[in-house]
């Protein structure tokens, strides 16, 4: 969720949407100006149709209804599942480090509904502050998925935070390659992918609407994608205790704030958050995590000093700002 302002290298400035959603700013940017509106309408679509059914915060959501029902079978929308199934694939990916079943402990934590609704909430009585029912490790390959139906184990309930809003990048981004349109680049808090082959020169900082000349990094981005992790901007306060969104599962609460953000490039936006937010949970063994599995990524530690892990790209071109994202 960090501050990103992504540029052009063309010599006419690529035409540029934002709005927010989701408690985040969105940003398109498109390289012919005639694609705008319809670039816009299929981002948009694709961000209501995965809330319609992957929210937590919606009664009316599958993913509600799933909650509703652990332990049986919920009949569902087939993008549900496929939902559910990137998330599934992000658990194996990462040993279960980004997990699929928290929403209980996050409900737990005070965070039950939009961030921008959030209020303090004193602790229950019967728990202590720091107590929460985290589900087992590996109690996510007990998630079972058909092409219309989904069942979680008794006790749990699901929370794609970890990785739904990289997941929608990529459908949009997806979308406008089927629609013949680009080089475009679409961001959605600050998690973004470019279509098309153009080089796009990205500022990457950690505070919305900083400066291009302010930014922490400059970056090139081409034909990929960069996610950033964050434990600076989605926090909220719960008996008096400030908490953040990103949990650790092995123990369901906050992760430790060794590092601040972690960015990471990768060739699709789920697998660049999936590292980023594995790479938070880790903690001082993430740079080494990191370089293991081959990503380019910049951690930023709670001290504010960087460590930059692979071949970090570089921009080649001077760059134009045209817009900054949270």
């Amino acid at each position: 969720m960090t501050a990103v302002t992504a540029v052009s290298t063309r010599d006419s400035h690529p035409q540029v949407a934002t709005w927010r959603d989701w408690s985040c700013d969105v940003h398109l940017a498109v390289a012919d100006p005639a694609d705008l509106p319809t670039a816009r309408a299929l981002v948009e679509q694709v961000m209501r149709d995965v809330d319609e059914v992957a929210s937590r915060f919606r009664d009316d959501s599958d993913l509600a209804r799933v909650n509703a029902a652990p332990g049986t079978w919920v009949d569902v929308d087939p993008l549900l599942v496929a939902a559910v199934r990137v998330a599934l694939a992000a658990a194996a990916a990462t040993d279960g480090l980004v997990h699929p079943l928290l929403g209980r402990p996050l409900v737990e934590l005070g965070y039950d509904r939009d961030l921008g609704l959030l209020v303090e909430r004193p602790a229950s009585a019967d728990r202590p502050v720091l107590e929460t029912d985290a589900p087992a490790l590996d109690s996510w390959h007990r998630v079972a998925t058909e092409d219309d139906a989904v069942r979680v184990p008794d006790g749990t309930a699901l929370d794609l935070g970890a990785t739904a809003k990289a997941w929608a990048v990529d459908l949009a981004a997806t979308a406008l390659e089927v629609h013949g349109l680009g080089p475009a680049l679409v961001s959605i808090g600050g998690d973004l992918r470019t279509v098309g082959d153009d080089a796009w020169p990205v500022a990457v900082a950690e505070q919305p609407g900083t400066p291009l000349a302010d930014a922490d990094d400059l970056v090139e981005l081409r034909a990929g994608a960069l996610a950033t992790s964050s434990t600076r901007v989605r926090r909220w306060t719960h008996a008096g205790v400030v908490r953040h969104h990103l949990l650790d599962p092995r123990a369901g609460q906050p992760a430790a704030e060794t590092w601040r953000t972690v960015t990471v490039a990768a060739s699709t936006c789920t697998e660049a958050n999936t590292a980023s937010t594995a790479a938070v949970v880790l903690g001082d063994t993430a740079p080494g995590w990191l370089t293991d599995r081959g990503y380019a990524a910049r951690l930023v530690a709670a001290d504010g000093a960087v460590t930059l892990v692979g071949p970090w790209p570089a921009p080649e071109t001077p760059a134009t700002p045209i817009g900054a994202r949270s």
